[in-house]
C-alpha cells in the first residue's frame, strides 16, 4: 500500500510539472513531439495532432519531449523555416524562460489549489491562549480536575501566590511546569463562561511522552474559511510555505558551502514513500497537505540554478538574453549531463541513508 501511495504521489507531482512545460510550450508555439505518462520503455501511444500521448512501462511520473530541445533537429537535412520556428532552441529568451518555468509554475499552482481546499476544511490558527487538548488518566492534571478544552489563562508560582503569570503560548506553560516541578502551583483556568483555580504538583520524573502535568496542550484553534475567500488564503499559505522552504534550503546550502555541520534530515524516494504512508493514516486532508508541501518543495528545488534542473537551464537562457549569443551547445549538453550524474549520485546516497534508517527502526 505504501508503494502504491508513493507511486501515485510522485506521478501526480511529476505529471503536473511536465504538464506545465507542455502547456507553456504549446502557448509559445513549440512543437511537442511526445507527452509521456510514466517512463520508457513505451507500452503504447495515441497520436493526436502533432503530439504523441504515450503510456510507458515504469509507472513513475512522466516527461515532455520538445522539438529542437537539444539542438538535434537543427541539423536535420530536411529542415524548413517553419520547422525551425517550432524548435525550442530558436525561440526568443523570454519565451524559453516561460517554457522552462512552466513546470515550476505548475507545481506552485497545485500547492495553491490544495491549500485553497484545505482552508475550507479547517486549518490551525495561532492564538494567545493555552488550550487543553487531552488529559492523561491518573496524571496530576487529571487528579486536579483539568478537562479537555479548558483554557489555561495564568500560572501562579509557589513562591509568590500574589503574582499571576499570564500564559500566551504552550511553550511558556511547559517551561514553567518544568521549572517548578515537584512544588505546589496554581493554574487559573477558563471553562466555558466560568473561571476557576486548580491546585496541582507537576511531576519531577513524568512517564515518557506525558510531561510534568500529563496534558496535551496547544496554542492553535481550528478555523474554517468560506469557499469564496479560500483562493486568497490558500495563496497566502502557499507563498508563506514556499518562502520558508526557500529560506531553509538557503541555510542548508550556506552551511554546506561553509563546511558547517548540518542538523537536517533529508529524505529520498524511500523516505518520501514512508512519509506518504504515514500521512495517509491520518486521513485524506493530511495526505493532501503532504502532497502540497512536496509540490512546493519540488518547485523550489527545480528553480535552483544547478545543471539538469529547470534553474540550470534558465541560466543558459539568461546568458543568451544578456549576451545575445546562443550558448555553446556542447558545453550546455555536457554540463547538463554532469549535473544529471551528480543528482543521480546524490539520490543514490540519500536512498542508501533511507534504507539504513528503516533497518535501524
Amino acid at each position: 500500500m505504501t508503494l502504491i501511495i508513493f507511486i501515485i504521489t510522485l506521478s501526480i507531482l511529476v505529471l503536473v510539472h511536465e504538464f506545465g512545460h507542455f502547456l507553456m510550450a504549446k502557448k509559445m508555439g513549440v512543437k511537442v513531439e511526445e507527452f509521456g505518462i510514466g517512463l520508457p520503455p513505451r507500452l503504447f501511444g495515441i497520436k493526436k495532432g502533432e503530439t504523441l500521448y504515450s503510456v510507458n512501462l515504469l509507472p513513475i511520473g512522466g516527461f515532455v519531449k520538445l522539438y529542437g530541445e537539444e539542438y538535434d533537429e537543427l541539423n536535420h537535412k530536411n529542415k524548413t523555416k517553419q520547422n525551425k520556428n517550432r524548435t525550442f532552441v530558436n525561440k526568443k529568451p523570454w519565451q524559453k524562460t516561460l517554457i522552462v518555468l512552466g513546470g515550476v509554475i505548475g507545481n506552485f499552482l497545485l500547492g495553491w489549489f490544495i491549500f485553497s481546499y484545505l482552508v475550507t476544511q479547517g486549518v490551525p490558527v495561532p492564538t494567545n491562549k493555552v488550550i487543553v487538548e487531552k488529559v492523561t488518566k491518573n496524571s496530576p492534571a487529571s487528579m486536579a480536575g483539568l478537562k479537555e478544552k479548558d483554557v489555561i489563562l495564568k500560572f501562579v508560582p509557589p513562591i509568590s501566590p500574589i503574582s499571576l503569570i499570564p500564559l500566551t503560548s504552550s511553550t511558556s506553560l511547559i517551561a514553567l511546569t518544568q521549572k517548578y516541578a515537584g512544588t505546589n502551583i496554581k493554574l487559573l483556568v477558563q471553562r466555558n463562561d466560568q473561571q476557576l483555580t486548580v491546585d496541582l504538583i507537576p511531576r519531577l520524573n513524568p512517564p515518557k511522552g506525558e510531561g510534568p502535568l500529563g496534558v496535551s496542550i496547544t496554542s492553535f484553534v481550528e478555523k474554517k474559511y468560506p469557499w469564496y475567500t479560500a483562493p486568497f488564503y490558500g495563496l497566502v499559505e502557499a507563498f508563506s510555505i514556499t518562502a520558508k522552504i526557500a529560506t531553509e534550503l538557503g541555510k542548508i546550502l550556506f552551511g554546506f558551502i561553509t563546511f558547517q555541520k548540518q542538523n537536517v534530515d533529508v529524505a529520498g524516494p524511500i523516505g518520501i514513500a514512508n512519509l506518504a504512508g504515514q500521512a495517509i493514516k491520518f486521513g485524506r486532508n493530511a495526505f493532501l497537505e503532504f502532497l502540497a508541501l512536496l509540490s512546493l518543495n519540488l518547485a523550489i528545488i527545480n528553480i535552483f540554478p544547478f545543471p539538469a534542473l529547470d534553474g540550470g537551464r534558465l541560466v543558459f537562457v539568461l546568458y543568451e538574453g544578456i549576451t545575445k549569443k546562443k550558448p555553446n551547445k556542447d558545453f550546455e549538453k555536457y554540463t547538463n549531463l554532469i549535473g544529471f550524474i551528480v543528482l543521480l549520485s546524490l539520490a543514490a546516497l540519500i536512498t542508501v541513508n533511507d534504507v539504513i534508517k528503516l533497518f535501524k527502526k
